[in-house]
């Protein structure tokens, strides 16, 4: 959990502005710029999770990976398993989580671009629905939201 403490003297719209002090709204500042951080810090730790994470069945599975490849996904046992086991294949419907979020975007752009760069030097065109893009961010909202609590 994030701790974040009320500061009502950071905001001109939550308090009478001409009562504060300048100190008052430097250790508010100072409060709020900690918070913010401590919330980076949050989706960077996602982040790390999310990089750590990428794909584990391509080699937990590797079995199944080959069975499919050398058919060219005519055979798609493993190929449907994964997009379900893994958040980050957003332009399959069954690959999109509910909660889908900005860090499973990141993903699907950070696997996009590697493996168009690694495997044929170039990156197809991508694209995401704008109705995905704002459920992940509103997920990514409602998930910062949950993992905040305001301490007295």
């Amino acid at each position: 959990m994030i701790e974040v403490h009320p500061s009502p003297t950071a905001d001109t719209r939550t308090c009478d502005y001409t009562q504060v002090t300048m100190q008052q709204l430097l250790n508010s500042s100072k409060q709020h710029i900690a918070d913010v951080q401590a919330a980076l810090r949050y989706f960077q730790e996602m982040l790390a999770q999310a990089a750590d994470q990428h794909d584990p069945d391509k080699i937990a599975d590797i079995e199944g990976f080959h069975a499919d490849f050398v058919t060219g996904f005519a055979q798609t046992g493993w190929w449907d398993r994964h997009r379900k086991l893994n958040r980050h294949h957003l332009t399959m419907a069954d690959g999109i989580p509910d909660n889908v979020n900005l860090i499973d975007v990141l993903d699907f752009i950070a696997d996009c671009v590697c493996a168009g760069m690694a495997r044929s030097g170039s990156v197809y065109p991508l694209n995401l629905p704008p109705e995905l893009l704002e459920r992940a961010f509103q997920n990514t909202v409602e998930l910062l939201k949950s993992e905040i609590v305001v301490v007295p």
